[in-house]
């Protein structure tokens, strides 16, 4: 199947099997292997990305159901060496460990900034977390990340991603 799907920005023309997941899509086919598929039932958050501005696990929606959507990927949140807020927030931080759920929990926090603002507590930062899983951290640190992440947000005038 052919489809034109608009990611980071870029329009890709694409060649893929109708029931082409929009993660594998951008992993196998497009090589922006930095959104991960962690556990195959849509339980981790490990694929998550941006579909118009807001958080979807990427493995639960075909790529063909993306056409006509503004698709960003972890790899699109920088501008160039500039880190987003949330990103250099999960550095500093150390919200972090093996890296693995990283890309996931970065845009599982612009979620929570597009839902709820930049000033966020971490009781909140840690309810609006569940559904993605983290093995090696428990969690505080990724906390600690998505509240700073929000206020470097907030200090670029930025109450959401774009």
């Amino acid at each position: 199947m052919h489809m034109t799907l608009t990611i980071n920005g870029q329009d890709h023309d694409v060649e893929a099997p109708a029931a082409a997941l929009l993660v594998e899509v951008l992993r196998d086919t497009l090589g922006m292997t930095g959104t991960h598929i962690g556990c195959d039932t849509s339980q981790c958050g490990a694929c998550n990305v941006l579909v118009d501005g807001k958080a979807v696990k990427s493995c639960t929606l075909l790529a063909a159901q993306a056409q006509g959507a503004a698709v960003t990927s972890i790899e699109g949140l920088a501008n160039g060496d500039q880190l987003h807020p949330m990103q250099q927030a999960f550095r500093e931080a150390h919200g972090l460990q093996c890296g693995f759920c990283t890309p996931g929990m970065v845009i599982a926090g612009l979620e929570i900034v597009r839902k709820h603002g930049t000033s966020l507590t971490p009781e909140l930062v840690a309810h609006e977390l569940e559904g993605n899983l983290c093995r090696c951290t428990g969690y505080i640190n990724i906390i600690k990340a998505v509240v700073a992440g929000a206020a470097g947000m907030a200090s670029l005038g930025e109450s959401q991603h774009a």
